[in-house]
């Protein structure tokens, strides 16, 4: 018998009916305010069978398809767009394959991390450590490496997935951090000459849990920066980042995924702050982005969305300050940006674990460029 079922980390899907092989679902919003397209669950009993699965409100089929995983969620593929029809895909699930498990995209969570890691163990340059508990009483992580003496004279913040659905750019910030940790050139010198802060998961909870995270009742991660944080790990940055700044930190970049398709949403770009010195700075680090990256993802400045073009309008900065806008005020601080990491398909490349570890690789080439040009 074909059953559908998300308990797991990163589980999402509300199940409407089964009806032999076509299969009837929905994204479950939870406390989400609008509408969203997260959403992650596995079949199992379905092995031999071509299962049609429908969803029955918003289509949230991104434009590869869905991600499929026939080893538990490690290793994933686009199901591509020929299986899709309107709300629906088609899938021939392989005979030896009791479970398979769809998404949206490819999800990214703590067990991903914690892998990740552990290939650094004992590594001088990293610590890993807790930014804070969570609402849930889950740690946060609070990852320091490069040069963890104290005495680094440039200083980097990184965080990713204010909104927990964002999981392709965590792909890209692990890009960036193997790189700060190769055994290479671009590694030894930020070892030498830079100390980084991340933090992989301020939204912990929703990763771990599933939701979308996007306009989350009653605050978005991403506009708790301003009046109280209602957040433990937003109010944790808040309070850690200006003490361990002290003066020497230049470059803060929030890592994010764009909506689900069409224009501003199939390129990596930056969306523009108000602030005019600050953009001026995210154009000079987007020229670095063009002239040192080897990957197959292209990024090209001309697709950044200046303050006041498309969604990106002052309408859309009253519900609370973000990240990007807190980090531009901290003392010493150069350029606080977010960057915008497509699901899928990025200006016509496919956008996967691989192609988004490299193009953390071209971010930490292009930081090393800025941060020499602008010390």
């Amino acid at each position: 018998m074909t059953t559908i079922d998300c308990n797991f980390p990163g589980g999402n899907i509300v199940v409407d009916r089964i009806e032999g092989d076509l299969l009837f679902v929905h994204q479950d919003l939870r406390d989400t305010t609008t509408d969203w397209f997260y959403w992650y669950f596995r079949v199992c009993g379905a092995a031999g069978k071509r299962i049609t699965v429908n969803f029955t409100q918003s289509n949230v089929i991104g434009v590869r398809g869905p991600a499929f995983s026939l080893d538990g969620g490690v290793t994933w593929q686009w199901l591509g767009a020929v299986a899709v029809s309107g709300q629906s895909f088609l899938c021939d699930v392989p005979a030896v394959s009791d479970e398979i498990r769809f998404s949206f995209g490819m999800p990214y969570q703590e067990s991903n991390l914690h892998q990740f890691l552990r290939q650094y163990a004992g590594s001088p340059y990293l610590e890993v450590g807790e930014l804070c508990k969570t609402k849930k009483g889950r740690s946060a992580e609070l990852l320091r490496l490069g040069r963890l003496d104290g005495g680094a004279p440039l200083r980097v913040l990184l965080t990713c997935r204010h909104h927990c659905c964002e999981m392709m750019a965590s792909y890209a910030l692990e890009g960036i951090l193997a790189s700060v940790l190769a055994e290479n050139e671009l590694g030894a010198w930020f070892r030498e000459q830079v100390e980084l802060m991340v933090v992989p998961f301020v939204d912990k909870d929703g990763v771990e849990d599933g939701d979308q995270g996007k306009n989350r009742a009653p605050r978005d991660h991403n506009r708790d920066y301003s009046e109280e944080s209602v957040h433990p790990t937003t109010r944790a940055i808040r309070e850690l980042v200006p003490g361990w700044g002290q003066g020497c930190l230049r470059l803060a970049l929030d890592m994010h995924c764009p909506h689900i398709r069409g224009e501003y949403n199939e390129d990596i770009y930056f969306p523009g702050g108000p602030e005019k010195l600050n953009w001026a700075q995210v154009l000079r680090f987007s020229k670095m982005i063009e002239s040192t990256q080897r990957g197959p993802l292209v990024f090209a400045a001309e697709h950044n969305l200046p303050f006041g073009t498309a969604w990106n309008v002052p309408a859309n900065t009253t519900q609370g300050l973000s990240f990007g806008g807190w980090a531009a005020k901290l003392h010493g601080i150069k350029m606080a940006t977010t960057i915008e990491i497509p699901y899928a398909n990025a200006s016509g490349k496919e956008v996967n674990q691989h192609t988004a570890r490299a193009f953390g690789s071209d971010l930490a080439r292009a930081i090393q460029k800025y941060l020499l040009e602008i010390n």
